[in-house]
């Protein structure tokens, strides 16, 4: 065969491998709402930049003609840039087999995870699969075994993001879990471990796939998803944000942006956003987006867990992660579901070089039947041994209360931060004053004439004496009492002191964790 024609076979093979299941099912998936595993690469990588791999891989069989292979098999894998930053990239076929994964999947998938592990880029699945392939058996099973194995090995040494951009059920929803960010799509990703179907066989329960496993019931509910968006495109811009805030591997420094917001800003209108009585809420938000660079703050896990916020932003053009009290639930109150969640917040950001900047206002941990029976010891314990824990340089603003444990749970100066502020009006305290005194001074109210008035005297007396910085400040719990309209700057210039920090911990194979 003429070397002429060799190529035009080769292109041949390669074209039919574009096409996946063919153009009747690439129509299916587009009247769907989705767009095809190759469109969503496209969307997601720089243009011109996606450079595939194993593009004929496929399960030979002598006795096939090259009609009957399906080249490539149910997924596209590769590597391109994004925003001009390396990442690698697998990305299911719904169109082949449902996506379902074979061995052929399996391998591909397990040889992209090993290059951007060897190579120390980031990966990003793209996921949409009706599971495993039955027909392969154990096969399929040792395929995502293999999966899971590299996803674990991979964690805290490459970001790993996956994407729900379909059905994910059954044993597949086990490789995105591991992982370090999950995103979905409204109406068209689901995640569960049985669907509808069985679960009422089983319990009598009834449900429907988007109410059992949909974007908004793990992001809002359960708190598997970190991101839900409408469509498909935003959930991708939503993707390329979040990776420049991060750096490529556990090795490198977070990207660095323009520095064209001054870090020492003076924030002249925050006396405004947040009350003097800690009885009243304010938007936590309206604090972060004033502090970070061009009020440009990336929320993670937004609908979960909302008595916490977090997510990541620039400070003096350097990512910074932030841990945030939200007085508007709950009033800030640390729980079972927000210790869970920032918890793995800033383990994720000490994994990858990220500081973390923490916004106090928090009147302690939820007490409740509900909450002792569910583990609010074990798991609110998962924060303190995360910031424990913790090297990258932390930096604390308490900027009304803080209570209790929780005060020493919020990156205190007791579990290592490097550098704590306080606002003048700030609250730390054992307890708040309505509490202590009905403990303190239970009796003497009781004997008093005017029990109510006496109280009201005593309550304020305990604030006068206990609920303000300076006690700390005298201990060098506290750096510094700031002027709240300076707390950018104060963030600022103690991020650049902590920009060479180093710091280990003892040695060990890895600490125990109270899962």
């Amino acid at each position: 065969m003429p070397y002429e024609e060799k190529l035009d076979y080769l292109a041949a093979l390669k074209r039919r491998a574009a096409l996946g299941g063919g153009q009747d099912r690439i129509d299916a998936q587009h009247e769907r709402g989705k767009l095809t595993a190759r469109e969503r690469i496209a969307q997601l990588v720089d243009p011109g930049t996606f450079q595939e791999i194993d593009a004929l891989a496929v399960e030979w069989d002598e006795n096939e003609s090259d009609a009957e292979r399906f080249y490539g098999d149910a997924v596209v894998t590769g590597w391109g840039r994004v925003e001009g930053r390396p990442v690698y990239v697998f990305a299911q076929d719904f169109t082949l087999f449902g996506g379902s994964l074979s061995e052929v999947v399996a391998e591909k998938i397990a040889k992209t995870m090993d290059l951007a592990t060897r190579t120390g880029t980031p990966v990003v699945g793209l996921n949409d699969s009706g599971g495993a392939r039955i027909q392969e058996g154990v096969g399929s099973l040792a395929g995502y075994g293999s999966i899971f194995l590299r996803n674990v090995q991979a964690s805290g040494v490459i970001p790993q993001i996956s994407v729900i951009m379909g059905p994910c059920a059954g044993g597949a929803v086990y490789s995105p879990a591991i992982t370090d960010f999950i995103f979905m799509v409204e109406g068209t990703s689901q995640m569960y471990i049985t669907g509808p179907d069985v679960i009422q066989s089983v319990t009598g329960e009834r449900t429907t796939f988007e109410e059992l496993g949909g974007a908004m019931s793990h992001a809002a509910k359960s708190g598997v998803a970190h991101f839900a968006a409408e469509n498909e495109q935003d959930c991708l811009d939503d993707v390329k944000r979040l990776l420049s805030f991060l750096p490529s591997n556990n090795m490198a420094d977070p990207p660095v942006a323009a520095a064209d917001d001054d870090p020492a800003r003076r924030i002249d209108d925050i006396l405004q956003v947040v009350p003097d009585d800690e009885q009243l809420p304010y938007d936590v938000r309206d604090v972060i987006e004033r502090l970070v660079d061009h009020r440009d703050f990336l929320e993670v896990h937004q609908h979960f867990a909302q008595n916490i916020v977090v997510g990541f932003a620039r400070i003096d053009a350097h990512s910074v992660g932030i841990v945030a009290n939200q007085p508007m639930y709950l009033g800030g109150v640390l729980d079972i579901d927000s210790s869970r969640k920032a918890a793995r917040f800033v383990r994720f950001c000490d994994a990858f070089n990220i500081p973390i900047v923490t916004l106090v206002d928090v009147p302690g941990y939820l007490p409740g039947v509900a909450q002792e029976y569910g583990g609010i010891i074990a798991h609110g314990a998962k924060l303190l041994y995360a910031y424990a824990e913790a090297t990258v340089p932390k930096v604390t603003v308490i900027t009304r209360k803080g209570f209790g444990g929780a005060y020493d749970a919020m990156g205190s100066k007791h579990l290592g931060a490097d550098v704590n502020y306080a606002w003048p009006g700030a609250a730390i305290a054992v307890m708040g004053g309505g509490q202590a005194v009905n403990i303190i001074s239970r009796r003497e109210i009781q004997q008093a004439a005017d029990p109510d008035g006496a109280r009201v005297q005593l309550v304020a007396d305990y604030k006068r004496r206990f609920e303000h910085p300076y006690i700390a400040a005298a201990k060098g719990y506290i750096d510094d009492v700031i002027d709240p309209r300076d707390t950018r700057a104060k963030i600022a210039h103690a991020l650049e002191m902590l920009r060479n920090k180093t710091d280990s911990l003892p040695a060990k194979k890895h600490g125990n964790i109270p899962l």
